[in-house]
């Protein structure tokens, strides 16, 4: 657990009850791969299928600006161990979540993210969860019953956007000099459908079908001119056999986050082709989201938690800080990793491999509070509208859901949610988004996804299925 500094030793601390971490799992980008959609953790499930409760923490607590009237102090947290989970770990270990009165929060580690949808089906009440990290849109496939045991429907809200960043595509080492690197030439375009022609097609994998993972790497192939349904083929992996199965050929590339680009770089397993800072500069990257029943019942305990989660936010992204941060989610009860795999990543450095330029910029880093482009924090529904569109690209969706997204989006996007916590943990109006719209967004391949016209951004690509 995290040591405090002196500083606090005068300050009130909280206790807040948990056990003992069960199993360690080990970092990966968006680690765990889950059973395919539909699947089960099993029927019957105690203590949350797959999930390792986080170790009792003490938190300090400073400045305390309890909620008036919260109606609960307690809420359990999914989190799987990659980078996206900061956040709510920090808001646990150095008491922001304590602040605002959220005293008895539990942030349980998931084996993957099967099971985080499994124990999110069952609730907290039934031993599972309550909410928390999500890669997009998976909120929106449980509200719909699209990914949940005999399709029922689980209305999830969407509070805030956890991270921008942080994700890239690995190729292994067999394809060095192919020129398989962010854009493909002609040469490496021909040499990739080749591979299909000759009967072994590029095999790519991610760790979670339809959702943020799996469209970064499609993004990527089909602004390449490759096909990913029908010139190559992805697959679902556990995030364990990954790298052994890049390491024996067996996979090609694999679409993951940090560290693992720096370890597939320098324990020469492969190389990054890509960045997702380099296909799409701040995107939208897994988001918070809790049942919507929670929310309903706790509205003040929500804006409560949000305002811890966003003081954790701002408290990730100054680099001062960043030490202290790799020290904590590195920890036995978190990611349960060597430290200096996730230092690079956290300072923008970027071993790429295969003769390209190392990157060395912290903007490329993954960022929590402030991007480029402004808030990382709060939940853009026109990023929600990307995710949408782009299922309907490929075929995820009806092409029905266009014309209905925004009735889609507002039941589940609560971004007003977000203000009130914005405003309840002092962030400046000028920190606080006027509009549910970012505006155009521009990726890599020349591409704009206008919000108001996600039909002409549909019509544009080349590749898909709609």
């Amino acid at each position: 657990m995290t040591k405090f500094s002196e500083q606090f030793s005068r300050r009130k601390f909280i206790v807040t009850a948990g056990a003992s971490a069960v199993s360690s799992i080990l970092l990966k980008g968006c680690l765990g791969n889950p059973p395919e959609p539909g699947a089960s953790a099993g029927a019957g499930a105690s203590a949350g299928a797959g999930t390792a409760p986080a170790a009792t923490s003490v938190v300090a607590v400073a400045n305390e600006k309890r909620v008036e009237g919260i109606e609960s102090t307690k809420i359990t947290l999914g989190y799987i161990p990659i980078v996206e989970a900061a956040p709510l770990i920090i808001a646990q270990e150095k008491g922001f979540f304590a602040k605002y009165g959220m005293t008895e929060v539990t942030v349980a580690k998931q084996a993957n993210w099967g099971s985080a949808r499994d124990n999110v089906e069952i609730g907290s009440a039934g031993g599972g969860i309550d909410g928390g990290q999500w890669q997009m849109p998976m909120p929106y496939q449980i509200s719909k019953g699209l990914i949940t045991k005999n399709s029922v429907q689980i209305p999830m809200y969407v509070l805030a956007q956890l991270n921008t960043q942080g994700n890239g595509i690995a190729i292994a080492g067999k394809h060095k000099g192919k020129g398989i690197g962010l854009k493909l030439d002609q040469a490496a375009q021909d040499y990739m459908k080749g591979l299909k022609k000759a009967g072994t097609p590029f095999k790519a994998a991610y760790t979670f079908p339809k959702a943020n993972q799996d469209f970064w790497i499609r993004y990527w192939l089909a602004a390449n001119g490759i096909d990913p349904d029908t010139e190559a083929e992805l697959l679902t992996v556990p995030s364990a056999q990954t790298v052994a199965n890049m390491k024996t050929g067996s996979m090609d590339g694999f679409s993951t986050g940090d560290p693992w680009p720096l370890r597939i770089v320098t324990e020469d397993i492969g190389f990054m082709s890509a960045l997702t800072a380099q296909i799409w500069k701040d995107h939208p990257e897994e988001y918070l989201a809790i049942r919507g029943d929670w929310v309903d019942k706790h509205p003040k305990a929500t804006e409560a938690l949000l305002a811890g989660l966003i003081e954790a936010q701002q408290w990730c992204d100054k680099p001062e800080h960043r030490a202290e941060l790799v020290a904590i989610v590195s920890g036995r009860n978190y990611f349960d990793v060597p430290p200096a795999v996730l230092t690079p990543p956290y300072q923008g450095k970027y071993l790429m491999g295969d003769s390209q330029p190392q990157i060395d910029d912290f903007k490329m880093s993954p960022l929590y509070w402030k991007d480029g482009l402004g808030n990382v924090s709060y939940p853009y529904k026109s990023h929600d509208l990307w995710f949408l569109t782009e299922s309907v690209r490929w075929g995820f969706l009806p092409t029905t859901t266009l014309a209905d997204s925004k009735t889609i989006i507002d039941k589940v996007n609560r971004e007003d949610l977000w203000k009130a916590a914005a405003k309840l943990a002092g962030v400046a109006d000028a920190d606080i988004p006027t509009s549910t719209s970012r505006g155009i967004e521009k990726f890599f391949d020349g591409k704009e996804f206008n919000p108001a016209q996600p039909e002409a951004y549909l019509n544009s690509l080349a590749i898909k299925k709609a």
